[in-house]
């Protein structure tokens, strides 16, 4: 009996504690007007390390809900925490730059300074740090930011490339730029809203396979939404559908069948 107790109480020593979210939304609600709920009722956990892919048709809330979640919409119900802090209209100046500098971003479009280098540019990613001034250029940027935007070009393979101009590279390059750019702020967060939208189906897919790689060497959490339901079956652990503001299912993405995807899109 008492080895019993022991093992018992080795077996809780053991126990790993709960993960705390690093987003957790309950009930969030989103309106623009008072009118008419972009996002209502949405009750949504992620953890460190997940990638996530969000699906829905056109206006169903994705971009939406991409963007209240850290802060850069206001919320107009329910409650919402980020790298473990309320999130509100009330949330300060301070608390509001610190998300937003451990949260890395990329866009359908690029938005790449296209006459300057590509070095440039990935510095670029560090606006709104302390001088960031001196990110307008590399010229003009720190040896250490030169560094750091350096080594995220190495880790999207483009570091040869960083004396070029931006407007000499392929589509697909492009986009590994912005993903540098998001990079070199060194993220725990990224979010990318249709990263592989505007590329063709090959660039497409090296795309969504750096970001999975990426998300695994450097522990980065990943929301992304696609239109793409490969991308979103095959590079995310979860896969969250919107339809009408609502989540319609949030299910590990091994179990989504063409059925769940068919009820995404219908009506």
């Amino acid at each position: 009996m008492l080895d019993l107790v022991t093992d018992t109480a080795t077996d809780t020593a053991h126990t790993a504690p709960p993960q705390v979210p690093l987003i957790e939304a309950r009930g969030l609600c989103k309106s623009y007007d008072r009118r008419k709920m972009i996002l209502d009722g949405i009750d949504l956990e992620i953890t460190k390390g997940e990638r996530i892919a969000l699906i829905g048709s056109n206006g169903s809330g994705k971009s939406t809900l991409l963007k209240s979640l850290i802060g850069l919409h206001s919320i107009s119900g329910g409650s919402l925490r980020c790298f473990g802090d309320p999130v509100s209209a009330q949330s300060s100046r301070a608390q509001r730059l610190n998300m937003r500098r451990q949260t890395g971003f990329v866009f359908q479009k690029h938005c790449l300074v296209r006459r300057r280098s590509v070095l440039s540019n990935v510095i670029h990613g560090l606006f709104g740090e302390p001088g960031s001034w001196r990110a307008f250029s590399h010229s003009l940027a720190s040896r250490d930011w030169r560094e750091r935007a350096m080594q995220a070009l190495a880790d999207v393979d483009l570091a040869d490339k960083a004396m070029d101009r931006a407007d000499m590279l392929s589509g697909g390059q492009q986009q590994r730029v912005a993903i540098a750019r998001a990079l070199v702020r060194r993220p725990r967060l990224l979010i990318a809203d249709e990263p592989a939208a505007s590329l063709d189906p090959v660039s497409g897919q090296n795309v969504m396979n750096l970001f999975t790689q990426l998300c695994q060497t450097h522990a980065i959490t990943l929301i992304y939404t696609s239109h793409d339901m490969a991308h979103a079956v095959d590079h995310a652990d979860r896969v969250v559908a919107l339809k009408h503001g609502k989540i319609l299912f949030d299910r590990p993405a091994s179990r989504v069948t063409r059925a769940h995807l068919q009820d995404t899109f219908d009506g």
